[in-house]
């Protein structure tokens, strides 16, 4: 077979069934006799349940039962990755409400209608207590405290040992306090979950749930519920949408579960659009940084401090400092020296989780930040002070300050490239003659180089490939698409390697009954570790059709290839070469099916990088910010399909760009959040954002077979930044130094009008007293790592 489909833009497989509604979500399921689940939420955010009377909605048409904590005495659970184990979240509130959503009982119908009638009945007797909704606050002396198990809110973290010639070398030193505020992540479809009890042969229940990670889903949920994994199917169907926000387990999960097994009846529960605003929050972070340099700029030594916000159970967002924000915190610069500290806090608000890069977003904006401060102050441009900085190509492979292995980059190459197509010297042409005319709307050009990880620290990814006695073939993987495009990527991992059109190869996935095991999708691990799984399993299906092929031509199996129609024949003729169907009888026929499972490895993490270059026109007057261009240029490594890579910068590039100028979730001082519905959380439409201008180089890693890397973070991380400083760009030459995120016409245009003032406020103030306090990194317990992220 001549060419080779990889690196050519090949159109998603699946999307007809997508578009035509030929598929299915959770909420389209249809069983008989199924039960629907509404919970009844604190409308507090931090208060004893003095009691809780649920009889006239046990009376009402409809209703099955009304379960409260000690109906259904499930034990409590981390959701994913625990902070501190005293911080658990009981399923169903026990004692007291910690935030504006906890749940306190769960009505179970014949309808949801009649589910949701219900729960109006009933009555939740609330003794109120001081909330606190800002980490800093929380880590205050006298703060509300959340647990009685705990001395304070501070439930994590750790320091390094802080030397005062880090920053005393210097010739200037840079610091500022920067907010990654928390955010709603939104999918389309919210979190889902249908629990079908089995009365014949297999496992006891069947469960249809939305998440990114099926086989972790029945391994965490199984000991809440009482059950043995092995008991339980899950079967993930399209998902719409995770961005992070569907890793693990979460409360309402273990809940439909238990309703299910103690009415021995099939529940559903979908999430309404309110209740996903309330309950799948990311990021969460106050950054204290400090870098040094030299007149000349170069870096000389950086402190950092973190406070996150873990929010009312400790959820994985405050695990998100200790671990990749930490990795990533060198990012790709060259550091001499480096001083990392985390305090994380819990609050009365909900939760924080995964979003889109989890943590390392975070860490980008923050260095990204601080390099624009440190061009003004140093009076270089941004792009010059980065080059002077950047690690060299030549320094590969490079372990970083805080342990990570950098397996490649081409830093330099990709900002300059990202420079070029911006055009970035008419950029600051057009920026200046704006200035000289002195009207509202002015320029900014934003700037930012990143680094980031994927595939976690490696692992191992299960697949299968079969080629069945029609010709056709199945692959089966253990990671969980849910939008990336996996069935048109793997597809073509197969094709490839054995001729067989994509039309004719079926894909399976996020099913516990049909692929014994798997890692799930998170982290961009899925093609550099699935994908190479796949395609060696590919090979391995080829080398024994080489042999079958040849035993049946009389021929050696060293002459056997695939030709250009796709059979399998000796080379040079093509007359005798036989399709796959024959081969696949063949083997058949001898008892052994053709069919290869396999477990790949990946020794370590990949490290994909780029730079992105952002224009905004902001209005003085009014404090509007409108996004004019966006130039990203990334690099995941080898392309398989540069369409699907094109797709995934997009959407990570709007997302960062979001974050950057619109979205926050806010709460009030008494715990109420203010951001709950569409109307409120400043969701961007496409007619915010102008056309993208993405790109990539491809610098192949060796540490998996195909040389990819991730890349479906890589856009907010890059963006994000980019866009942040473009706005602030376009303000420094009336004195702004910086806004923090969201760049709202608000906050731009006090910025404007304290900048005119001449009372803008200092962006550095010393961090809170608590990170004195915190146990040495080597002596705290174990922080959480990329490997579990």
């Amino acid at each position: 077979m001549t060419g080779s489909i990889l690196g050519t833009a090949v159109r998603r497989i699946e999307d007809p069934d997508l578009l035509t509604g030929r598929t299915t979500f959770i909420d389209n399921l249809r069983v008989d006799a199924m039960l629907h689940l509404c919970f009844v939420r604190s409308t507090v955010a931090h208060a004893t349940i003095d009691g809780v009377d649920t009889t006239g909605a046990r009376a009402m048409p409809g209703v099955v039962a009304v379960y409260t904590a000690e109906d259904l005495n499930l034990p409590p659970h981390h959701a994913f990755i625990p902070v501190n184990d005293l911080c658990k979240r009981p399923p169903l509130a026990t004692g007291k409400v910690r935030f504006v959503g906890d749940i306190v009982a769960v009505v179970v119908a014949d309808s949801k209608a009649a589910a949701v009638d219900a729960c109006e009945a009933v009555v939740v007797d609330y003794g109120p207590l001081d909330a606190v909704v800002d980490p800093e606050a929380a880590l205050s002396p006298g703060a509300p405290l959340l647990f009685d198990t705990l001395p304070g809110n501070l439930v994590g973290g750790f320091r390094d040992p802080f030397d005062e010639s880090l920053l005393g070398g210097a010739d200037v030193v840079v610091r500022a306090r920067i907010e990654n505020q928390r955010v709603a992540v939104v999918p389309m479809e919210g979190n889902a979950i249908a629990v079908v009890p089995n009365h014949g042969d297999g496992p006891a229940f069947t469960v249809h749930v939305s998440t990114q990670m099926p086989h972790m889903f029945r391994t965490l949920a199984a000991p809440v519920v009482g059950l043995d994994p092995a008991q339980i199917r899950v079967i993930t169907p399209h998902v719409g949408g995770g961005f992070g926000g569907k890793a693990g387990i979460i409360a309402e999960h273990t809940v439909a579960m238990a309703a299910a097994m103690k009415l021995d009846r099939p529940v559903k529960w979908i999430e309404t659009r309110s209740e996903n605003l309330l309950s799948m929050h990311g990021r969460g972070q106050v950054q204290y940084a400090e870098m040094g340099f030299t007149t000349a700029g170069d870096i000389t030594g950086m402190r950092i401090r973190i406070v996150g916000d873990g929010g009312s159970y400790a959820g994985i967002g405050g695990a998100l400092p200790m671990g990749p924000s930490r990795t990533m915190a060198q990012g790709v610069y060259r550091i001499p020296a480096l001083c990392y500290e985390v305090a994380v806090a819990t609050t009365t608000t909900v939760s924080t989780g995964a979003f889109r890069g989890a943590g390392r977003p975070e860490a980008a904006a923050l260095l990204e930040r601080i390099m624009d401060l440190a061009a003004d102050d140093l009076g270089i441009d941004p792009i010059e002070l980065r080059k002077r900085n950047l690690l060299r190509p030549e320094q590969f492979p490079y372990e970083t300050l805080t342990g990570a292995t950098y397996d490649n980059g081409t830093y330099g190459a990709v900002l300059e490239r990202a420079a070029e197509v911006a055009g970035y010297g008419q950029l600051l042409a057009d920026q200046a003659q704006r200035r000289r005319e002195g009207g509202p709307l002015q320029l900014g050009i934003g700037v930012s180089s990143y680094v980031e990880i994927t595939g976690s620290a490696g692992g191992k990814e299960y697949s299968s490939v079969e080629v069945h006695r029609d010709g056709s073939a199945t692959i089966k993987v253990g990671t969980s698409g849910h939008g990336q495009g996996h069935p048109t990527t793997f597809g073509m991992l197969v094709s490839d390697q054995l001729g067989i059109p994509l039309d004719r190869i079926r894909f399976v996935q996020s099913d516990t009954a049909e692929v014994p095991r798997g890692s799930g999708t998170g982290g961009s691990r899925s093609l550099q570790i699935g994908g190479s799984s796949v395609q060696a399993a590919a090979i391995a299906v080829l080398e024994r059709g080489k042999v079958l092929a040849a035993s049946l031509l009389e021929a050696s199996p060293d002459d056997i290839v695939v030709t250009e129609d796709g059979r399998v024949g000796v080379a040079g003729s093509p007359a005798t070469a036989l399709e796959w169907s024959a081969i696949a009888v063949a083997a058949s026929e001898e008892g052994d099916p053709l069919v290869v499972e396999m477990d790949l490895e990946q020794a370590g993490a990949t490290f994909p990088f780029g730079a992105h270059v952002a224009v905004v026109e902001v209005d003085t007057d009014t404090g509007h910010v409108r996004l004019v261009r966006h130039v990203a240029v990334d690099d995941c490594g080898r392309i398989v399909n540069p369409l699907l890579v094109e797709g995934q910068q997009h959407g990570g590039i709007a997302q960062g760009t979001a974050q950057a100028l619109w979205e926050q979730f806010v709460y009030d001082a008494d715990g109420n959040p203010l951001t709950s519905t569409l109307a409120e959380y400043a969701m961007p439409s496409a007619a915010e954002l102008p056309s993208f201008e993405a790109s990539s180089t491809e610098t192949p890693t060796h540490l998996n077979p195909l040389g990819a890397k991730g890349i479906g973070e890589s856009g907010t991380i890059g963006s994000m930044p980019a866009v942040h400083n473009a706005v602030i760009d376009a303000l420094s030459h009336l004195g702004v130094r910086h806004i923090d995120m969201p760049c709202t016409p608000q906050r731009v245009w006090q910025a404007v009008r304290d900048a005119r003032a001449g009372t803008l406020p200092d962006p550095w103030r010393e961090p809170p007293s608590v990170f004195a306090s915190l146990p040495l990194r080597g002596d705290a317990a174990r922080p959480a790592d990329d490997a579990d992220i």
